[in-house]
């Protein structure tokens, strides 16, 4: 069962999953950068993470898959940047990831039994979510926050397994 989501506190993506964790009262977290930076300023006390004594977005990220059971990709578009960076570092870590295309969540219904699913046959407890700052895709915070909220809802209920999760660790939604 999903019991906490962790993030690098960046814009977007990142600040989504933390707030709709935090809406939910479920546990949040993660590394950040050194003196919590983000593109709008220091990441604000609010946030329950971890700065890095010294390091930046690409140390962050690899801590992240590191520290948690599986990485959720959200992003609209292309993977670039440290979103690709975190594909990268599943990867070679062994992880297993999900990249998800936030515009396809609104017009698939059954996605959120498949990413349920998907939690509980790797039986996923820590979540890294990563993906886009707000400045390179605008709105993606709003959306990321939206369709987790719905996820750890559905998350805490049993999941039905009638229909077996056909995916593998490395896919993509």
């Amino acid at each position: 069962m999903l019991k906490k989501i962790i993030s690098g506190g960046q814009t977007g993506v990142d600040r989504g999953a933390l707030d709709a964790a935090l809406s939910q009262g479920l546990l949040c977290g993660g590394w950040v950068p050194a003196n919590r930076r983000a593109e709008d300023g220091p990441i604000p006390p609010r946030y329950p993470v971890r700065a890095l004594v010294r390091g930046g977005y690409l140390v962050r990220n690899r801590l992240n898959v590191q520290d948690s059971d599986a990485t959720l990709i959200i992003t609209d578009g292309a993977l670039s940047g440290g979103t690709a960076r975190s594909v990268e570092f599943a990867r070679r870590l062994g992880r297993p990831f999900l990249v998800l295309q936030i515009t396809r969540c609104l017009q698939d219904a059954d996605l959120l039994i498949k990413l349920c699913q998907w939690l509980k046959v790797y039986d996923v407890q820590v979540l890294n979510v990563a993906g886009p700052r707000e400045s390179r895709k605008p709105g993606i915070y709003q959306l990321t926050r939206q369709f987790l909220v719905q996820l750890i809802k559905r998350s805490q209920d049993p999941c039905p397994l009638d229909q077996p999760y056909e995916g593998t660790p490395h896919n993509a939604l």
